[in-house]
């Protein structure tokens, strides 16, 4: 059974940093694609960063670049996202996603074929 489990979200301050982590079971996710994604309250769950199978290509949204820094350990089959310089308008639900094949970098959340449930991460101003 096929598991992604993500934690570290919790209230913060603005200004302030963070690092959520995603933790995979059931299945080895190093050939797979791995990314994050949030959700606010009222709104569409929106495209946050990806990263390859090996980390050699990652993506990231406008909002976020030059704050947020994806990784992964495929050892651990785990993914991290290092949140820095936190504002409130990315407070929200984080989730992880990961997808086949892992060479490709999709900000669409369609196409990613596992989800974790998500983790609440809430930015005061």
């Amino acid at each position: 059974q096929v598991q992604l489990a993500e934690s570290g979200g919790r209230l913060v301050q603005a200004g302030d940093s963070l690092r959520l982590s995603c933790a995979a079971s059931g299945r080895t996710f190093s050939a797979y694609t791995m990314g994050w994604f949030r959700q606010a309250p009222g709104k569409e769950r929106e495209f946050v960063a990806a990263i390859s199978w090996n980390g050699g290509k990652t993506l990231y949204a406008d909002s976020v670049k030059g704050r947020f820094t994806i990784s992964r350990d495929n050892a651990e089959n785990a993914q991290y996202l290092q949140m820095n310089s936190l504002k409130p308008e990315d407070t929200g639900v984080y989730y992880c996603a990961v997808r086949f094949p892992g060479h490709e970098l999709p900000s669409t959340p369609d196409v990613y074929h596992y989800w974790g449930q998500g983790t609440q991460v809430t930015v005061s101003s």
